[in-house]
C-alpha cells in the first residue's frame, strides 16, 4: 500500500496502520492508549483515547492513527491545526477529571499524561466539572489501584486478558462512571490476580501502582534493636543502573552492595546464593521423580505469579510443580535459623528484606504456608527495583561515585547457575547443570542450553544425560504457560521439566523493575548482562558452591532430606476468585 504522510510517500505492508508507516518514516504523533509488543504478542491498538488524531484527504473526520488500516493512496496530514487542537482538547479533558497530586504521585515524572500535557504545551486546566470519584483499593500487598486516575486506556485489560490470560481486568459500569476494574468491583485481593505487576509496568498514568514498603524498611533500619539483613535478587543488578545514570543493562552489581550498606543494612547478601540451593533441592526432586517413576513433567516454582496462576486456572495438576520455595523464601528461612545461629543473634531480632523485581514476591511473602509464627514471616519485608532507587535517592548517596563491593560471607557465594535465574530459561538451565552431574557424576561438557534462551514464547530442547533424553521447555507470559499446562493436561505433550516465568522475558522484565516503555530490546540487554555474569564467573553449576555446600554440612544434611524439606519446601493450594 502506497500512502502520503506529510508530502512524504511511503509504502508499507498491507493491514499496517498510519502510525506504523508513520513511525517508519520518522514522523512523531502522539499517543496514550496505543502500546504494543507484537515479539509476545500483545497490541493494544483500541483507539480510545483519541490523542493520535490525524487529517486524511477525503474524510470529514479526524481519524485516529493508531487503529486507522491505510488504503493505498491515502494522503494523511499529521500536523494541520485541527488536528493539532484536537489532541491537545483531548489532553485538556483527560486531566478536567484527573487528580491534580503530580508532586506526590508515585509516576510522577514518569507519567505519559503529564509528558503529553508537557509536549502540547498545555499550562492550565480549561474545563471544569463534575470528576469521577472512586474508592482506591489497597486491599493486595502487591499493588494499588487508583480508578479515578485511569484514563480508560485499556492497557491494563490488553495486558491482563491477552498477554497473562488472567482475565481480571474489563470494563465496569457505564457512561460517566466507567471504569477499569475486576468484575463486581471486587477488591483485587479477593480476584484470580497473580500479582504479577504487568498491568503497573504498561499503565501510562498512576492509577496501578506498586505497594510501597519502604517506609517499612526504614523504620526497620533506624530500630537499634533490630538487625537487618538485605537480599538482592539476580535481574535487580541489571536494572537498577537504568534509575541512576547508567546504561540499559549495566551491571552496577558493586556500588548497589556499597550503597545498601551505606543505607544502615547490617548484612548484604545475594540471593544467588539461595538460588543455588534451590537448584540442589529441584534437580534432587527431579532426579527422585526420575528415577522412581514420579509425577512428570517437574515444573520449577520460583515463580510466585505463576504458581498462583496454576492454583486458580488448573488445580488439577498441583502435583506437578516442584515443591521448592523460591529462592528468596529458602533465603529468609535460612537467615532466620543458619545465619542467626552462626551470628547468635535471636531470630526475632532480625529483619529480612528483599529487593526484588518482582510485585508478586511482596504477595508471597504474606502466604500462611510461608509463616513461621501467626505474624512473622522468613521475609519481612520486600521492595522492588524502582523502589530501591527511590530509597538510594532519599538518602542523598553519589551511587556513581561508590566503590564496587562484595557481599558478606556466610550466605554470600554463588555459582554462575544462580545468576540466570534472573532470565526466561535459565532456572531449568540451570537445574540441568547440575542434574546431569548428580546422574554422571562428570560435568556436563556444555553448561550453556542455547535452545532455551531467547524471548521466543515457548522454546524447547532436548538433552541427552547418562543415556537418556530429557525433553525440557521453557515459557514466559502466561498465556504460553496455559498453552503448555492444557498440551500436558489433555496429553499432547510430554516433557520431563518445564520452567514458566510470569513476565516478558522472565525477571528481567518483572512488574517492579525500571519502566522498559513495553520495549523488548531492553528486556533482551538485561538478559544478556545476566549471561554475561554467569560466562566470568569460575563456578557455573550450583554444587560448586562451597558455601552451600557447608550449609548441607552442618545442618540440612543433603538435598530433600527431612529437614531440607522442613525449612526450604512448601505446599500449593486450590483457589477460587473471579
Amino acid at each position: 500500500m502506497k500512502l502520503t504522510i506529510n508530502n512524504s510517500e511511503i509504502t508499507v505492508e498491507n493491514g499496517a496502520t498510519i502510525l506504523d508507516a508513520a513511525r517508519i518514516l520518522g514522523v512523531y504523533i502522539p499517543t496514550l492508549c496505543h502500546f504494543e509488543m507484537p515479539e509476545v504478542g500483545v497490541v493494544n491498538r483500541t483507539g480510545t483515547c483519541r490523542v493520535c488524531m490525524v487529517d486524511v484527504e477525503g474524510r470529514h473526520n479526524l481519524l485516529p492513527a493508531c487503529s486507522t488500516v491505510i488504503t493505498d493512496g491515502m494522503v494523511v496530514r499529521t500536523n494541520t491545526p485541527r488536528a493539532v487542537k484536537s489532541r491537545r482538547t483531548m489532553v485538556e479533558l483527560f486531566l478536567s477529571n484527573h487528580p491534580k497530586d503530580c508532586l506526590v504521585c508515585e509516576r510522577n515524572q514518569n507519567c505519559e499524561l503529564q509528558s503529553l500535557a508537557c509536549e502540547l504545551g498545555i499550562r492550565e486546566v480549561k474545563y471544569n466539572g463534575e470528576r469521577m470519584k472512586f474508592k482506591k483499593d489497597t486491599s493486595s500487598f502487591s499493588l494499588i489501584r487508583d480508578p479515578e486516575k485511569c484514563v480508560l486506556c485499556r492497557r491494563c485489560e490488553t495486558m491482563c486478558n491477552d498477554f497473562q490470560t488472567v482475565g481480571v481486568y474489563s470494563a465496569i459500569h457505564r457512561g460517566f462512571s466507567t471504569t477499569i476494574g475486576p468484575a463486581f468491583d471486587l477488591p483485587i485481593i479477593d480476584t484470580c490476580c497473580t500479582f504479577c505487576g504487568q498491568c503497573v509496568s504498561v499503565c501510562p498514568t498512576g492509577a496501578l501502582t506498586q505497594a510501597d514498603n519502604t517506609a517499612e524498611v526504614w523504620t526497620a533500619l533506624y530500630d537499634k534493636d533490630r538487625f537487618t539483613v538485605v537480599q538482592t535478587a539476580p535481574a535487580v543488578r541489571a536494572a537498577l543502573g537504568e534509575e541512576l545514570g547508567y546504561k540499559i543493562g549495566d551491571d552496577v552489581t558493586g556500588k548497589m552492595v556499597a550503597a545498601l550498606r551505606r543505607m544502615g543494612f547490617d548484612r548484604v547478601f545475594d540471593t544467588n546464593f539461595a538460588a543455588d540451593l534451590t537448584v540442589m533441592e529441584e534437580a534432587a526432586e527431579f532426579i527422585e521423580r526420575l528415577q522412581n517413576g514420579g509425577k512428570l513433567p517437574i515444573l520449577t516454582s520460583c515463580c510466585p505469579a505463576w504458581v498462583k496462576f496454576i492454583e486458580h486456572q488448573f488445580p488439577e495438576l498441583l502435583d506437578i510443580p516442584s515443591s521448592c520455595k523460591s529462592p528468596h523464601e529458602m533465603f529468609g528461612a535460612v537467615a532466620k535459623t543458619y545465619l542467626a545461629e552462626k551470628l547468635g543473634i535471636d531470630r526475632q531480632k532480625i529483619t529480612v528484606v528483599s529487593v526484588m523485581p518482582c510485585l508478586a514476591k511482596k504477595y508471597e511473602a504474606a502466604r500462611p504456608e510461608l509463616m513461621y509464627g501467626e505474624d512473622r514471616g522468613y521475609v519481612d519485608c520486600v521492595i522492588s527495583t524502582r523502589e530501591l532507587a527511590r530509597m538510594i535517592r532519599e538518602s542523598g548517596i553519589g551511587f556513581q561515585s561508590l566503590p564496587d563491593e562484595a557481599f558478606d560471607g556466610v550466605m554470600g557465594e554463588s555459582s554462575g547457575a544462580a545468576v540466570i535465574f534472573g532470565v526466561s530459561g535459565g532456572v531449568i538451565e540451570a537445574v540441568l547443570r547440575t542434574a546431569g552431574f548428580l546422574l554422571t557424576g562428570e560435568p556436563l561438557q556444555d553448561v550453556e542450553f542455547h535452545e532455551l534462551r531467547g524471548i521466543r514464547g515457548i522454546r524447547e530442547a532436548s538433552v541427552n544425560i547418562a543415556g537418556r533424553d530429557i525433553k525440557i521447555a521453557a515459557a514466559h507470559g502466561l498465556h504460553n504457560a496455559r498453552r503448555l499446562l492444557e498440551d500436558i493436561r489433555d496429553g499432547k505433550a510430554l516433557y520431563h521439566a518445564i520452567e514458566i516465568m510470569a513476565c516478558p522475558g522472565g525477571c528481567v522484565g518483572g512488574g517492579g523493575q525500571p519502566y522498559y516503555r513495553n520495549d523488548l530490546s531492553v528486556v533482551r540487554r538485561r538478559g544478556e548482562t545476566l549471561y554475561e555474569c554467569d560466562r566470568k564467573n569460575p563456578r557455573r553449576c550450583a554444587h560448586e558452591n562451597l558455601e552451600v555446600k557447608r550449609l548441607y554440612d552442618e545442618m540440612l544434611e543433603k538435598p530433600g532430606s527431612h529437614k531440607a524439606h522442613e525449612l526450604l519446601h512448601t505446599k500449593f493450594t486450590k483457589r477460587t476468585g473471579y
